[in-house]
């Protein structure tokens, strides 16, 4: 089992964040995790990598039960990738340096890399075609040159898990298409890691992603099959407005109808 996470609630203060949650990855399985900012996203990540612990409940992740296993260790097997990162990293490392820094989750690096890490890293670079940007400062990188080097550098420790949180966040139609062909790319590969795509944008659900689970306000608003998900009467029910969704090229399109948003 990816994940299993069995009635977790969490509460900060006199807020529940998290109310209730239930959610099963299996191996073998891609999910999407789409929902409003403030649904509870960004929470569930930072549970499933350890770094919250849930008020209530139980977590096991890659089989690893929290509670009974060094948690330092079980992020090893995971890769996360964020436009968050911007604000951790040191703008001045070369991309190759940035990418061999997630060996060891760390930020930056303090001794010499061995030579197959860096000839893996290298190769990472090559795969999301982006190698001829090895020795360029991250800072002069673009938005969607830097999320490839994210991901490079979340693939670094060969991850059973895969988590890709808002990684299209701010980036223009064409660099957002080019990031997807990656994606897309990273979950056809034979014995790839299980993958995580949280969004809250319906057009960003790939093919390889046939489960989808929907949060709003902290709990599970629906999961299952993505294609029984996207239909635009559920859709309408999830947001709580009426919108129109459409499958296109293995694709889902989504069109706000009316002016009833405007009071979301």
């Amino acid at each position: 089992m990816v994940i299993q996470i069995r009635d977790v609630v969490w509460e900060r203060g006199s807020r529940t964040i998290l109310k209730g949650l239930d959610w099963t990855v299996k191996r073998g399985e891609h999910w999407c995790i789409l929902g409003l900012n403030g649904s509870g996203k960004t929470s569930l990540l930072n549970m499933i990598n350890g770094y919250i612990w849930p008020t209530s409940g139980s977590i096991s992740v890659l089989d690893r039960k929290f509670g009974e296993y060094d948690l330092r260790e079980l992020r090893k097997e995971i890769g996360w990738a964020s436009s968050s990162m911007d604000l951790r990293l040191y703008g001045s490392d070369s991309a190759l340096k940035i990418v061999l820094s997630g060996k060891n989750a760390m930020i930056g690096i303090y001794e010499e890399p061995l030579k197959e890490d860096k000839a893996y890293a290298e190769h990472l670079l090559n795969e999301l075609g982006c190698a001829h940007l090895a020795e360029y400062p991250y800072d002069a990188l673009s938005q969607g040159e830097r999320q490839r080097i994210v991901i490079a550098r979340a693939l670094m420790t060969k991850p059973k898990l895969l988590i890709l949180d808002e990684p299209c966040s701010g980036l223009d139609v064409f660099a957002r298409e080019q990031l997807l062909a990656i994606v897309q790319s990273i979950a056809e590969q034979e014995n790839g890691p299980a993958l995580i795509y949280v969004t809250h944008h319906v057009e960003e659900i790939l093919p390889c992603f046939t489960k989808s689970l929907l949060m709003k306000d902290g709990e599970v608003f629906a999961q299952g099959t993505t294609s029984s998900l996207m239909t635009s009467s559920g859709m309408s029910d999830f947001f709580g407005v009426p919108v129109e969704v459409v499958q296109q090229r293995e694709r889902y399109w989504l069109t706000v109808k009316g002016e009833e948003w405007k009071r979301i």
